[in-house]
């Protein structure tokens, strides 16, 4: 039986959050530069990133 410890099932939940923010960024239709400027956000600060991204991140497609 798999153990997963407490921080790995955080850890997933954070990299599923932030590949979703990355496509959908990608996705958008914000300007290239805006979407380089919130991937790196999010790749950089992966939890404060996302959360930003879904306060202020480019509304197209979402």
């Amino acid at each position: 039986m798999l153990h997963l410890q407490p921080y790995s099932i955080w850890s997933l939940l954070v990299l599923i959050a932030d590949v979703y923010a990355i496509v959908l960024t990608g996705q958008s239709s914000a300007t290239t530069g805006v979407k380089v400027v919130w991937i790196v956000v999010i790749i950089v600060l992966p939890v404060l990133g996302f959360i930003l991204w879904l306060l202020f991140g480019p509304k197209g497609h979402r």
